[in-house]
């Protein structure tokens, strides 16, 4: 898994655990702030099922990967892909880490990658619902509708749109399906189910990871 792929798939997690109040500061926002913070959970730990599927340019059947996630706040994030090959990444504040069973293949440390330490800022960002820095990154625009809404984010600067392209999102109380389109044509879409929450949530093995 390179740098690029790390960083979208930590990116697609984070964006699942967060308010999208925090995503959303512009006064012309303001309402639908409001409306989607009230609507949306918030739970100190959450895990669940994710099903991916990525489509290049220029290629008709997508590649497909499905697993689990979890998010605890103040701790990171798990994102492990079981089929078709299993994998486990985990971000924290300092550090992405990728697994390849119990053999960490890859690590990045934010002391010595720039670029993770201008991501991890963001995600964690998101997650603390930093309106200031948000609001400096990401272009955001978004609608609510009976129980759904959905938000778009554009990052502001070149190097972070390049890293992560532009997002959509799609929720009630939790995010239920994320897209994230790329200049080269390539989209992914991300669909999330069987979401639960609190200690039960997490899986022995998971826990231990944290």
């Amino acid at each position: 898994m390179n740098l690029k792929k790390t960083l979208r798939a930590a990116l697609a997690v984070v964006t699942l655990a967060t308010s999208a109040a925090s995503m959303m500061p512009a006064a012309h926002a303001a309402v639908q702030v409001s409306k989607i913070q009230a609507m949306l959970a918030r739970p100190a730990i959450m895990c669940g099922r994710f099903d991916q599927t990525k489509t290049l340019a220029g290629m008709k059947k997508p590649l497909a990967s499905n697993g689990r996630f979890c998010v605890v706040a103040g701790k990171g994030v798990l994102w492990r892909t079981l089929k078709p090959f299993p994998a486990t990444l985990r971000l924290t504040r300092d550090e992405i880490v990728n697994y390849q069973g119990d053999r960490v293949a890859m690590r990045l440390d934010a002391k010595t990658e720039p670029t993770v330490r201008v991501i991890n800022n963001v995600l964690f960002s998101l997650l603390s619902g930093d309106l200031a820095q948000l609001d400096s990154v990401f272009e955001v625009d978004g609608a609510v509708e009976a129980n759904s809404w959905n938000v778009s984010l554009k990052a502001r600067q070149a190097a972070v749109e390049k890293a992560i392209g532009t997002i959509r999102l799609e929720g009630g109380a939790y995010v239920k399906n994320i897209v994230m389109s790329e200049a080269s044509g390539d989209r992914t879409n991300i669909v999330f189910s069987d979401i639960k929450t609190g200690e039960s949530a997490l899986t022995a093995e998971e826990a231990a990871l944290f």
